[in-house]
């Protein structure tokens, strides 16, 4: 009999926090241009901590449904309703997909990004790449955990390629697939030295313009994820 049971699935607060926002945004409640109320209002009105609020800000400032402006709050993007009513239900449903398969995905378009990051890169885009590369050394050296830190290197990446749509894909697949990643406690000490480690390699092969290094040092890179996303399927 208990086969014939499904398992009771509990919406996480963040996901609630991001459909009452697509709720507000759909009935023109609040429309495009228009700020949201602060973190703190919005916390208290939920019953949930600001982090919750913050996470859901952050993943839909990453789909480019919010904006967040620094001195001007989070602001709603202009976006068609049916656009997003989709994109926002692929947002909810990003973390239910098979993490195995989004790794590979990730994988696919983090390599092109390198090859492109490599011909197309510019003097501006390696002062990006740079700083984004320092950042995120200083929170591994502190506490070896750097989600954010480490996403915005790969974006730097994506742009420093000139590819706008492959940049695109890679910001909707990536931040659940590093939060899983460290969720999973991959992050240790050891682990932390050794992503620092290529991902300045990567740089390297970025800055001599050098293709097809470029491309082989992001795969020595991702090796690592994915055989453990091979582990945990």
């Amino acid at each position: 009999m208990l086969e014939n049971l499904n398992k009771i699935q509990l919406q996480n607060p963040v996901d609630q926090i991001i459909a009452q926002i697509r709720d507000l945004i759909i009935s023109g409640t609040v429309k495009p241009g228009e700020k949201l109320p602060p973190e703190r209002k919005l916390a208290e009105h939920f019953g949930v901590s600001r982090s919750h609020v913050r996470e859901a800000i952050s993943k839909l400032q990453v789909y480019g449904i919010l904006k967040v402006q620094p001195q001007s709050g989070t602001i709603v993007n202009g976006i068609g309703i049916v656009a997003l009513e989709g994109l926002i239900s692929n947002v909810l449903k990003i973390e239910k997909t098979d993490f195995n398969a989004l790794v590979d995905t990730r994988a696919l378009l983090e390599k092109e990004a390198a090859r492109l990051a490599a011909i197309n890169r510019n003097a501006d885009d390696l002062v990006e790449m740079h700083n984004a590369l320092e950042l995120f050394e200083k929170k591994m050296a502190k506490d070896h955990v750097a989600i954010e830190e480490d996403l915005l290197f790969h974006i730097k990446i994506a742009e420093a390629g000139k590819n706008s749509v492959l940049k695109s894909m890679m910001m909707i697949i990536t931040p659940d697939i590093v939060k899983s990643f460290t969720t999973l406690k991959v992050c240790n000490k050891d682990n932390a030295n050794k992503s620092i480690s290529q991902h300045r390699n990567i740089l390297e092969r970025i800055s001599a313009q050098d293709p097809e290094g470029a491309v082989e040092a992001m795969k020595v890179h991702l090796d690592e994820v994915i055989q453990f996303s091979k582990k945990k399927s």
